[in-house]
Protein backbone atom coordinates (compact mmCIF):
# COMPACT_ATOMS: atom_id res chain seq x y z
CA UNK A 1 0.00 0.00 0.00
CA UNK A 2 0.86 3.65 -0.53
CA UNK A 3 1.76 5.38 2.40
CA UNK A 4 -0.13 8.70 3.49
CA UNK A 5 1.86 11.03 1.28
CA UNK A 6 1.83 9.11 -1.65
CA UNK A 7 -1.79 8.73 -1.58
CA UNK A 8 -1.73 12.91 -1.07
CA UNK A 9 0.84 13.07 -3.78
CA UNK A 10 -1.50 10.78 -5.84
CA UNK A 11 -4.75 12.84 -5.21
CA UNK A 12 -2.95 16.66 -5.60
CA UNK A 13 -1.88 15.42 -9.13
CA UNK A 14 -4.40 13.61 -10.72
CA UNK A 15 -7.04 17.16 -9.72
CA UNK A 16 -7.13 17.98 -13.46
CA UNK A 17 -8.99 14.74 -13.90
CA UNK A 18 -12.64 14.06 -14.57
CA UNK A 19 -12.78 10.92 -12.48
CA UNK A 20 -10.65 13.03 -9.79
CA UNK A 21 -13.77 12.26 -7.03
CA UNK A 22 -13.84 8.52 -7.70
CA UNK A 23 -10.33 7.82 -7.05
CA UNK A 24 -10.73 10.42 -3.80
CA UNK A 25 -13.70 8.30 -2.69
CA UNK A 26 -11.84 5.04 -3.10
CA UNK A 27 -9.02 6.74 -1.35
CA UNK A 28 -10.88 8.09 1.68
CA UNK A 29 -13.64 6.26 2.02
CA UNK A 30 -12.79 2.55 1.18
CA UNK A 31 -15.15 1.92 -1.59
CA UNK A 32 -14.81 -1.71 -3.79
CA UNK A 33 -14.06 -0.49 -7.77
CA UNK A 34 -17.57 -2.31 -8.22
CA UNK A 35 -19.25 -0.07 -5.26
CA UNK A 36 -17.88 3.02 -6.87
CA UNK A 37 -18.80 2.50 -10.29
CA UNK A 38 -22.53 1.37 -9.33
CA UNK A 39 -22.92 4.71 -7.09
CA UNK A 40 -25.79 6.29 -8.27
CA UNK A 41 -26.35 10.17 -7.39
CA UNK A 42 -29.93 9.18 -5.41
CA UNK A 43 -27.57 7.47 -3.39
CA UNK A 44 -25.61 10.34 -2.47
CA UNK A 45 -26.38 13.05 0.13
CA UNK A 46 -24.65 16.08 -0.07
CA UNK A 47 -25.99 18.08 2.65
CA UNK A 48 -26.16 15.25 4.87
CA UNK A 49 -22.53 13.85 3.92
CA UNK A 50 -23.34 10.84 3.59
CA UNK A 51 -23.84 8.01 0.78
CA UNK A 52 -25.34 4.73 0.48
CA UNK A 53 -23.46 1.77 -0.44
CA UNK A 54 -26.39 -0.55 -2.03
CA UNK A 55 -25.53 -2.02 -5.48
CA UNK A 56 -22.56 -2.31 -7.22
CA UNK A 57 -21.69 -2.80 -11.30
CA UNK A 58 -20.04 -6.07 -12.63
CA UNK A 59 -18.84 -6.67 -15.92
CA UNK A 60 -19.94 -10.45 -17.34
CA UNK A 61 -19.01 -11.53 -21.00
CA UNK A 62 -18.29 -7.46 -21.98
CA UNK A 63 -21.74 -6.48 -20.28
CA UNK A 64 -22.31 -4.63 -17.35
CA UNK A 65 -24.59 -6.48 -14.29
CA UNK A 66 -25.95 -4.60 -11.73
CA UNK A 67 -25.47 -6.63 -8.56
CA UNK A 68 -25.79 -6.40 -5.06
CA UNK A 69 -22.50 -5.93 -2.44
CA UNK A 70 -20.05 -8.27 -2.34
CA UNK A 71 -21.34 -9.29 1.08
CA UNK A 72 -24.84 -9.03 3.34
CA UNK A 73 -22.50 -6.35 5.34
CA UNK A 74 -21.20 -4.38 2.32
CA UNK A 75 -24.49 -2.58 2.51
CA UNK A 76 -23.80 0.14 4.14
CA UNK A 77 -24.21 4.03 5.11
CA UNK A 78 -20.91 5.53 4.94
CA UNK A 79 -20.28 9.35 6.48
CA UNK A 80 -18.32 12.07 3.73
CA UNK A 81 -15.63 14.25 5.02
CA UNK A 82 -16.25 18.20 4.09
CA UNK A 83 -13.04 17.37 0.86
CA UNK A 84 -14.93 14.44 -0.03
CA UNK A 85 -18.54 16.45 -0.13
CA UNK A 86 -16.62 19.09 -1.99
CA UNK A 87 -14.88 16.89 -4.62
CA UNK A 88 -18.60 15.27 -5.53
CA UNK A 89 -20.10 19.16 -5.62
CA UNK A 90 -17.07 19.71 -8.17
CA UNK A 91 -17.63 16.41 -10.23
CA UNK A 92 -21.41 17.11 -10.42
CA UNK A 93 -20.82 20.50 -12.18
CA UNK A 94 -18.26 18.87 -14.16
CA UNK A 95 -20.52 15.98 -15.49
CA UNK A 96 -23.78 18.77 -16.33
CA UNK A 97 -20.95 20.87 -18.07
CA UNK A 98 -20.39 17.81 -19.55
CA UNK A 99 -23.97 16.74 -20.70
CA UNK A 100 -24.59 20.01 -22.09
CA UNK A 101 -21.50 19.55 -24.70
CA UNK A 102 -22.45 16.67 -25.60
CA UNK A 103 -25.89 17.38 -26.94
CA UNK A 104 -29.60 15.64 -27.25
CA UNK A 105 -27.27 12.37 -27.64
CA UNK A 106 -26.68 12.46 -23.74
CA UNK A 107 -28.06 9.74 -21.68
CA UNK A 108 -28.69 10.93 -18.42
CA UNK A 109 -28.04 7.43 -16.77
CA UNK A 110 -28.22 9.03 -12.97
CA UNK A 111 -25.10 7.35 -12.24
CA UNK A 112 -21.78 9.25 -10.39
CA UNK A 113 -19.25 8.24 -12.38
CA UNK A 114 -20.01 7.72 -16.34
CA UNK A 115 -18.24 7.88 -19.47
CA UNK A 116 -18.54 11.00 -21.82
CA UNK A 117 -21.88 10.12 -23.31
CA UNK A 118 -23.53 9.53 -19.32
CA UNK A 119 -23.30 5.76 -19.66
CA UNK A 120 -22.10 3.98 -16.36
CA UNK A 121 -18.47 3.40 -15.81
CA UNK A 122 -17.18 -0.20 -16.29
CA UNK A 123 -15.08 -1.33 -13.00
CA UNK A 124 -12.37 -2.19 -14.99
CA UNK A 125 -12.02 0.61 -17.21
CA UNK A 126 -11.51 2.70 -13.46
CA UNK A 127 -8.56 0.24 -13.21
CA UNK A 128 -7.02 1.02 -16.54
CA UNK A 129 -7.48 4.80 -16.11
CA UNK A 130 -6.21 4.38 -13.06
CA UNK A 131 -3.10 2.42 -13.74
CA UNK A 132 -1.89 5.22 -16.73
CA UNK A 133 -2.74 8.06 -13.62
CA UNK A 134 -0.08 5.90 -11.48
CA UNK A 135 2.55 5.94 -14.71
CA UNK A 136 2.11 9.77 -15.05
CA UNK A 137 2.21 10.66 -11.26
CA UNK A 138 5.65 8.33 -11.22
CA UNK A 139 4.82 6.33 -7.88
CA UNK A 140 5.19 2.67 -6.98
CA UNK A 141 2.40 0.58 -9.41
CA UNK A 142 -0.39 -0.48 -7.11
CA UNK A 143 -3.61 -1.97 -8.00
CA UNK A 144 -6.95 -0.08 -7.39
CA UNK A 145 -8.15 -2.33 -4.82
CA UNK A 146 -4.62 -1.11 -2.85
CA UNK A 147 -5.92 2.37 -3.31
CA UNK A 148 -8.91 1.49 -1.58
CA UNK A 149 -6.88 -0.13 1.42
CA UNK A 150 -5.30 3.32 1.87
CA UNK A 151 -8.58 3.75 4.09
CA UNK A 152 -6.91 1.89 6.97
CA UNK A 153 -4.32 5.25 7.40
CA UNK A 154 -7.99 5.61 9.40
CA UNK A 155 -6.40 3.03 12.01
CA UNK A 156 -2.94 5.21 12.08
CA UNK A 157 -4.77 8.75 12.70
CA UNK A 158 -6.34 6.61 15.67
CA UNK A 159 -9.77 5.35 14.37
CA UNK A 160 -11.08 2.47 15.95
CA UNK A 161 -11.53 -0.87 13.65
CA UNK A 162 -14.92 -1.47 14.52
CA UNK A 163 -15.58 2.11 12.59
CA UNK A 164 -13.11 1.23 9.78
CA UNK A 165 -14.77 -1.88 9.73
CA UNK A 166 -17.66 -0.21 8.96
CA UNK A 167 -16.47 1.84 6.68
CA UNK A 168 -14.97 -0.70 4.42
CA UNK A 169 -17.65 -3.07 4.21
CA UNK A 170 -16.18 -5.95 6.13
CA UNK A 171 -18.21 -9.03 6.91
CA UNK A 172 -15.91 -9.71 10.61
CA UNK A 173 -13.75 -7.16 12.72
CA UNK A 174 -11.88 -10.54 12.31
CA UNK A 175 -11.03 -9.68 8.54
CA UNK A 176 -10.30 -6.15 9.30
CA UNK A 177 -7.69 -7.23 12.14
CA UNK A 178 -5.93 -9.62 9.96
CA UNK A 179 -6.03 -7.24 6.66
CA UNK A 180 -4.07 -4.59 8.78
CA UNK A 181 -2.05 -6.54 11.26
CA UNK A 182 1.24 -4.51 9.89
CA UNK A 183 -1.04 -1.16 11.19
CA UNK A 184 -2.33 -2.19 14.69
CA UNK A 185 0.67 -2.02 16.80
CA UNK A 186 1.49 1.86 15.78
CA UNK A 187 -2.19 2.68 16.20
CA UNK A 188 -2.38 0.58 19.78
CA UNK A 189 0.89 2.63 20.41
CA UNK A 190 -0.89 5.88 19.87
CA UNK A 191 -4.19 5.13 21.61
CA UNK A 192 -1.98 4.55 24.46
CA UNK A 193 -0.16 7.58 24.45
CA UNK A 194 -3.52 9.45 23.81
CA UNK A 195 -5.02 7.70 26.90
CA UNK A 196 -1.94 8.40 29.28
CA UNK A 197 -1.84 11.94 28.20
CA UNK A 198 -6.06 11.93 28.79
CA UNK A 199 -5.38 10.93 32.48
CA UNK A 200 -2.44 12.62 32.90
CA UNK A 201 -4.44 15.78 32.07
CA UNK A 202 -7.23 15.24 34.04
CA UNK A 203 -4.79 14.64 37.42
CA UNK A 204 -3.82 18.23 37.07
CA UNK A 205 -7.66 19.90 37.25
CA UNK A 206 -9.36 20.49 40.24
CA UNK A 207 -12.49 17.80 40.39
CA UNK A 208 -15.79 18.49 38.47
CA UNK A 209 -14.08 21.82 37.17
CA UNK A 210 -11.64 22.91 34.33
CA UNK A 211 -9.40 24.86 36.33
CA UNK A 212 -6.23 23.47 37.20
CA UNK A 213 -5.08 22.57 40.33
CA UNK A 214 -2.11 24.67 42.08
CA UNK A 215 1.18 23.22 42.81
CA UNK A 216 1.86 23.88 46.62
CA UNK A 217 5.03 25.02 46.93
CA UNK A 218 7.13 23.41 49.57
CA UNK A 219 7.88 24.51 53.06
CA UNK A 220 11.88 25.63 53.14
CA UNK A 221 13.69 24.02 56.97
CA UNK A 222 15.02 26.47 58.72
CA UNK A 223 18.19 26.99 59.21
CA UNK A 224 20.37 25.33 61.97
CA UNK A 225 17.79 21.93 62.28
CA UNK A 226 18.62 18.51 61.02
CA UNK A 227 16.39 19.14 58.20
CA UNK A 228 18.08 22.02 57.39
CA UNK A 229 21.17 19.81 57.28
CA UNK A 230 19.71 17.05 55.32
CA UNK A 231 19.28 15.11 57.94
CA UNK A 232 15.61 13.92 59.80
CA UNK A 233 14.12 16.50 62.16
CA UNK A 234 13.56 15.60 66.02
CA UNK A 235 11.20 13.78 67.27
CA UNK A 236 8.33 14.90 69.58
CA UNK A 237 8.66 12.42 72.89
CA UNK A 238 5.33 10.86 73.28
CA UNK A 239 3.62 12.05 76.84
CA UNK A 240 1.99 8.23 77.01
CA UNK A 241 2.58 5.41 78.97
CA UNK A 242 6.19 3.61 78.05
CA UNK A 243 3.67 0.68 77.83
CA UNK A 244 1.27 2.27 75.74
CA UNK A 245 3.55 3.28 72.92
CA UNK A 246 3.81 1.73 70.14
CA UNK A 247 7.12 0.31 68.63
CA UNK A 248 8.85 0.83 72.40
CA UNK A 249 9.57 -2.76 73.57
CA UNK A 250 7.45 -3.48 76.83
CA UNK A 251 9.38 -2.84 80.13
CA UNK A 252 8.07 -4.66 83.30
CA UNK A 253 8.17 -2.87 86.65
CA UNK A 254 11.00 -3.78 89.15
CA UNK A 255 9.52 -5.01 92.12
CA UNK A 256 11.60 -3.75 95.53
CA UNK A 257 12.03 -6.56 97.80
CA UNK A 258 10.95 -5.79 101.37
Amino acid sequence: MWTERQTAQFLDSIRWHRLYAAYHLIALRGLRRGEAAGLRWCDVDLDGKTAVISQQLQQYDGRLALCAPKTPHSTRVIALDRTTVAALAEHRDRQRAEAAAYGPGYRDSGYVFTCLNGDPMAPDRLTRIFKKLVGLVGLPPVRLHDLRHGASLALSAGVELKVVQEMLGHSSIVLTADTYTSVLPDAAHSAAEKVADLIIKAGCLVPGTRRRRRRQARRKPRAGTRAGRGQPGPTKRSRAHPARQIGRPHRRRRTRLR
